[in-house]
């Protein structure tokens, strides 16, 4: 077994795509032509998005779309760099929405956290160890 991508499901997938370049350097690795579905090349596991009409059409009774309204969701993507305050500050320039800026963690890490213009959870931080 391996995992092989995360999905979040977004409004819309173009946007939410563009985001995800712009705020963090990701390069897509696949868009469907029909503007439903779309992967960025993150790694080992791939990060992609599909829209919620596709998750109504797939899932009884759909998902509960992320809502920058309300608090995040009980779950974070996490992103790896060594630069946390940069990473951070093009993140926001993006339109992302700061949550906690860069702070040391007594284990050695920077970390920090934002959330996307859909409201989705993400730490920036650097590499454990």
């Amino acid at each position: 077994m391996k995992f092989g991508y995360t999905i979040l499901y977004v409004p819309e997938v173009a946007r939410a795509v563009g985001f995800y370049e712009s705020a963090f350097g990701f390069e897509r690795r696949f868009v469907h032509e029909g503007g439903d579905y779309a992967e960025l090349e993150t790694g080992g596991t791939a990060l992609a998005f599909a829209s919620l009409e596709l998750a109504r059409a797939n899932l009884p009774g759909g998902v509960r779309p992320a809502d920058l309204g309300e608090p995040p969701a009980a779950v974070e993507l996490g992103f790896t760099t060594e630069d946390v305050a940069g990473a951070f500050a093009r993140a926001t320039v993006a339109g992302a929405v700061p949550v906690s800026a860069p702070v040391a963690k007594p284990w050695g890490q920077v970390v920090a956290y934002v959330r996307d213009p859909d409201g989705h959870l993400i730490e920036l931080c650097t590499p454990m160890g």
